[in-house]
């Protein structure tokens, strides 16, 4: 998609976005599942900076009801800065990692042909982290499966803006 991108002239921002479902070979516990659901969004435009990332991700948790989120360095290849994202949980009274986000380093960019000023920032989130923080789940798996509680899904609306 940056690659389509870059081809456009002349260059015009743009922010994508996209929900699936992954696999990670992972061992399963209250918080990790092998397969999950991931937001993935980006933006794409002049004069971004670590704190436009920070400002998205912040909102972006806001609106979905986890207003309690912290960001820590870390190591990810194609970006730099690199942060891990945060949410607080007041029934495991923890932070539970919720995603990873950063700025794409400039020589990710350069061979796809984005003009030099141009800066992107991205981010990747599990959402059934989030839905464990914003509904007071202590188990993760308990959110799918035959043992799943219908009245969540039942006395809840679907979208929260």
């Amino acid at each position: 998609m940056l690659y389509k991108l870059a081809q456009e002239k002349p260059f015009k921002p743009q922010k994508y976005f996209s929900i699936d479902r992954v696999f990670r070979n992972e061992s399963l516990d209250s918080t990790h599942l092998a397969e999950f659901h991931q937001v993935e969004g980006l933006v794409a435009d002049r004069g971004l900076s670590l704190s436009n990332l920070i400002g998205t991700i912040k909102t972006f948790f806001t609106r979905i009801g986890v207003d309690d989120v912290k960001f820590k360095p870390a190591y990810n290849p194609y970006t730099e800065p690199s942060m891990e994202i945060f949410g607080y949980s007041k029934e495991l009274k923890k932070w539970i990692e919720i995603g990873n986000s950063g700025m794409f380093r400039p020589e990710m960019l350069a061979p796809m042909g984005l003009p030099e000023d141009v800066t992107v920032i991205a981010w990747g989130l599990s959402l059934e982290r989030p839905t464990m923080i914003k509904y007071g789940y202590k188990n993760i798996r308990d959110l799918f499966g035959h043992k799943v509680k219908l009245d969540l899904i039942y006395n809840n609306p679907l979208c929260r803006y």
